[in-house]
């Protein structure tokens, strides 16, 4: 672009501002996707239930957290009243700082919705003045006076010999800045205590403010206690100590672990500056059975996970991070998943949605029907001619569907009833044959028929022993179960298990009968043993005693409490199937176990190893392709490096190293290799060099040794 000026200038010209077009989820989603023109149906199903499933989880987790949070907003109110009062009790009381020692467990990841719900009820029913700090931004004890002051007073505050930290300002400041001391606090706290307060800041007061609110509290929220530098926390608190008679503050401390942290972190000068009060909130494994009681194991969604998806699931949570919030993004990434890779998950959504879909189906996704596995079995169980219309006809096939589509939804809810039902009888037995969690007897159920366990048998056996008045609680629990089924055939098992439950009380009515007389027959192989035999008369008299003991007769109790058994039994068998032995099952099912432990289950070290390989997967440039696995010379400094030193053995000579990589180099700048600056080592090259090896030491691939000051140890072997 040309100008014009007087004086002789140097003129910048900023490229015009071209929205770089970003890619949403849905243009992710129909990109390569499998079945294109159904893609956007199958996109907005999926986003339907992501949706659902989200904010059914959210109100389930509220749900669970509401007895914690109600107790901790009544010790707020309590502690804030307390300090109203002028009785010498509590004017000891008040010396001390109040705190809340809140145990969460440790599934840190769900701490923070916990600690957002807990904010937003205090800001709403006690007072607005709450600030929730974390450890990884208050390493000092300015920057965490800093940060306390900042979200009370919602303005910017200045640190001395911080002048770093402000550097960034906006364009309109909105505040003024302030110092950062507790003083300043008192002053501003003084200053809004003698204006009329309400509940929400900047809004008008719906309802009159009570008279213990007047001063309401100052509550500071330290979300992870233990990741705190302790010094920190100590003159933190020794410094509000000392403005306790002029701010009503609060401390609430989120512990992970055990409560003793506070006596290890705190020493009893300081912490006798503390008046604490325990809270313990539900354990994380509690609130996973309820998730999946609730989510899983309901024919609300549609979607479904088969049984290795579920066990990887459940280890990933067991065994890595107890966070029920990570388990449901899993659930999420398999339905993403499953939509995606599955052309037929167009009828995996709503009864009514489904039949109007199947009918919708083309050709080509009824080619899909006829190669699935469950499909194909079905088709080899029918008659010839039967076989031959499910083949040809297409639209012979979409009425079959439609009725296979309904069945499923039949097994759905005859499998649920039926499962909590065996749960309830098997989970009060001893030793739990079958799991004391719904879920361990789920994961049974979904690989293969439970009533050919052993376990299951085994827990039959139990139940035959079983006394009466605990028989019978239980089968009142089954009977409850059955009640909130709609299905015909639960309603018609209700009746049958009621008529059963209205015999075990009419045995209570009924005088007991004297037992009949001892037969001689039925004695007789007992006073037999007492008689001296060989060994063959011996066996034969037991095998008389054991046929005397199976022909003896059953008493009313026993003969009603194996005739409900076996009615529990015929329902495990009729509905307890694995969901494989159902057709068109793999249009609800996701059982790509692998895909979700390979996004789940990060593996950094072969991720890493793989990027510095073939650099061209992560960067997408054609200068980085090579076909015999070798890195191009335009590849990044530090897979250069790499490279050279996979060639090496387990002492690298740094000088060679060095070498080497500038002639890399320069045959990538296109240098002659025939001049003879051509792999010389310069200063820039030098100082890429050194860059690279020591990104390359961050990540864990050498180290410094003492054996040889100008070496460096490998600490890996093999390549990807």
């Amino acid at each position: 672009m040309s100008t014009s000026s007087v004086s002789k200038g140097c003129f910048v010209f900023k490229p015009s501002a071209k929205k770089k077009k970003t890619l949403s989820l849905e243009d992710h989603f129909i990109h390569g996707c499998e079945g294109a023109d159904e893609s956007k149906t199958r996109f907005n199903q999926c986003q339907d239930l992501w949706d659902q499933i989200k904010t059914d989880t959210e109100l389930l987790q509220d749900e669970l957290n509401t007895k914690i949070l109600d107790s901790l907003l009544d010790f707020t109110r309590k502690c804030s009243s307390t300090r109203q009062h002028n009785d010498w009790a509590s004017h000891m009381r008040a010396s001390e700082i109040p705190t809340a020692a809140l145990v969460l467990g440790v599934n840190v990841p769900d701490h923070d919705m916990t600690f957002q719900s807990l904010s937003e009820l205090l800001r709403q029913s006690v007072t607005p003045h709450v600030a929730s700090v974390q450890a990884k931004e208050c390493g000092a004890l300015k920057h965490l006076i800093k940060r306390v002051l900042e979200r009370l007073l919602g303005t910017d505050v200045t640190v001395d010999d911080d002048e770093e930290e402000e550097t960034e300002q906006t364009s309109a400041p909105l505040h003024k800045s302030v110092h950062c001391s507790l003083s300043t606090l008192c002053d501003w706290y003084t200053m809004n205590t003698k204006k009329s307060y309400s509940l929400t800041p900047g809004k008008k007061r719906s309802s009159p403010v009570k008279d213990d609110l007047q001063q309401p509290p100052i509550v500071i929220i330290f979300k992870d206690l233990e990741a705190f530098n302790a010094r920190v926390l100590q003159d933190f608190i020794l410094i509000c100590s000392r403005y306790i008679e002029r701010l009503p503050l609060m401390f609430i401390f989120g512990i992970a672990t055990s409560p003793s942290t506070i006596q290890h972190m705190l020493p009893h000068s300081v912490s006798s500056l503390l008046c604490i009060e325990l809270f313990q909130s539900l354990s994380c494994t509690q609130h996973l059975a309820t998730v999946i009681d609730k989510l899983i194991l309901t024919t609300h969604f549609p979607f479904k996970l088969n049984g290795k998806v579920m066990q990887v699931l459940i280890s990933i949570f067991l065994y890595h991070d107890f966070s029920v919030r990570n388990f449901i993004k899993g659930v999420q990434l398999a339905l993403l998943e499953h939509f995606h890779s599955q052309p037929l998950s167009v009828l995996c959504c709503r009864k009514k949605e489904a039949l109007l879909n199947v009918m919708q189906l083309g050709h080509q996704d009824l080619e899909r029907i006829r190669q699935l596995p469950s499909f194909k079995r079905y088709v080899e169980k029918q008659e010839p001619q039967e076989q031959e219309h499910l083949l040809t006809d297409d639209t012979h096939l979409k009425e079959v569907c439609r009725r296979l589509i309904k069945d499923l939804r039949k097994y759905h809810k005859h499998y649920y009833p039926t499962l909590r039902c065996l749960h309830t009888l098997t989970s009060s037995l001893p030793r739990y044959p079958l799991g004391k969690q719904i879920r361990e007897l789920h994961l049974i159920c979904l690989e293969k028929n439970v009533w050919e366990n052993e376990e299951y048998q085994s827990a039959m056996k139990l139940l035959k022993m079983m006394a009466k008045d605990e028989l019978i609680s239980l089968l009142k629990k089954c009977a409850e179960i059955l009640q909130h089924s709609k299905s015909k055939n639960m309603k018609s098992a209700l009746l049958l298990l009621e008529a059963m439950l209205a015999k075990f009380k009419q045995l209570d009515t009924v005088v007991a009968e004297p037992p009949p007389p001892a037969e001689e027959s039925i004695t007789s192989p007992v006073k037999n043993l007492q008689k001296k035999m060989d060994l063959f008369q011996l066996q034969k008299a037991l095998l008389e005693m054991n046929e005397s003991r199976r022909s003896k007769k059953l008493s009313p109790f026993e003969v009603l409490r194996n005739e409900a058994l076996q009615f529990i039994d015929s329902l495990v068998q009729s509905h307890l199937s694995p969901p494989e032995s159902q057709t068109l099952y793999e249009v609800c099912y996701y059982s790509s176990s692998a895909t979700v432990r390979r996004h789940l289950n990060a593996a950094p070290r072969t991720s890493i190893q793989a990027a510095l390989n073939s650099p061209f997967y992560y960067l997408q440039n054609d200068r980085l392709k090579s076909e015999d696995g070798s890195v191009s010379n335009a590849a990044p400094d530090i897979c250069i490096v790499y490279k050279l030193h996979l060639e090496c053995g387990r002492l690298i000579n740094l000088f060679d190293w060095l070498e080497a990589f500038a002639t890399v180099v320069s045959a990538a700048e296109g240098n002659d290799p025939d001049s003879d600056s051509f792999g010389k080592v310069d200063d820039v090259k030098h100082a890429r060099f050194i860059r690279a090896v020591s990104e390359l030491e961050f990540l864990g691939f050498i180290k410094s040794t003492k054996q040889k000051t100008d070496h460096v140890a490998r600490i890996t072997w093999g390549g990807c």
